[in-house]
């Protein structure tokens, strides 16, 4: 089954230059007070000692390209720290949903010292004329989650899967972003809710006759739009 719902993957490749990933990193000073734009790179460059005449080398599609970079060093971050903790045999979940829960948890976490970054970032993929990025980055970190959790469906669960997670994704970030206890717990407890309150766990192996209809009936206006619908009516419950 060929799985293309106009979606542009990240070339790997990409992220093996130490000049992106430094600039990026630098740019994540910035980005709170600046927005991910032309004047939050020129001061990253700065910072990392580069001409500004060299962004565009670096960087050619300039701004859109940095935020598509800091959104795969994310997940490359989430990945590596979910590695390390399945090295640990003793406290390493064990079954899909507990993996899924964990990448999600790790990547939120890992974002807590920067929250304002996170902010900026979705006021930035907001734009009309951003949305096929936004669509892009979404897509990209949800199919990671399923894939290192160990998912290789190739059927409509596909579609099911990745919509329902990117609707729990996207409702859990938005309430991680408004919460300020500085806990997780309060996450993971929200996570838990959600994920129950979808029962993704038994319907993912086997979905539901009419969660493939939905999907596939949606896949013409991409898979974005079921995880927008349902992730603002979860967010909405924060209990």
């Amino acid at each position: 089954m060929e799985r293309n719902i106009g979606i542009v993957m990240i070339d790997p490749s990409r992220m093996k230059d130490p000049e992106r990933i430094n600039i990026i990193r630098a740019c994540m000073v910035h980005v709170p007070f600046d927005g991910w734009s032309m004047k939050s790179l020129k001061l990253a460059a700065k910072d990392c000692a580069i001409d500004e005449g060299d962004i565009y080398r670096i960087l050619p599609r300039g701004v859109e390209e940095a935020v598509e970079i800091y959104a795969d060093l994310a997940d490359e971050d989430m990945v590596s720290a979910f590695n390390e903790a399945m090295s640990k045999s003793q406290s390493a979940p064990q079954g899909m949903t507990a993996k899924i829960k964990l990448l999600v948890l790790v990547r939120l976490e890992q974002t807590s010292s920067h929250k304002e970054v996170v902010r900026k970032t979705l006021q930035y993929l907001r734009k009309p004329s951003h949305a096929k990025l936004s669509q892009t980055l979404l897509y990209n970190t949800i199919d990671r989650i399923w894939r290192v959790a160990g998912d290789d469906s190739t059927d409509f669960s596909f579609y099911t899967k990745r919509g329902l997670l990117g609707a729990i994704y996207s409702a859990t970030l938005l309430y991680f972003l408004v919460d300020d206890s500085g806990s997780m717990d309060n996450i993971s407890a929200f996570l838990d809710r959600r994920l129950k309150e979808i029962s993704i766990l038994p319907k993912l192996s086997k979905p539901l006759r009419n969660q493939s209809q939905f999907v596939a009936t949606a896949i013409g206006k991409t898979f974005f739009s079921i995880a927008k619908n349902i992730s603002q009516q979860m967010a909405k419950r924060r209990y």
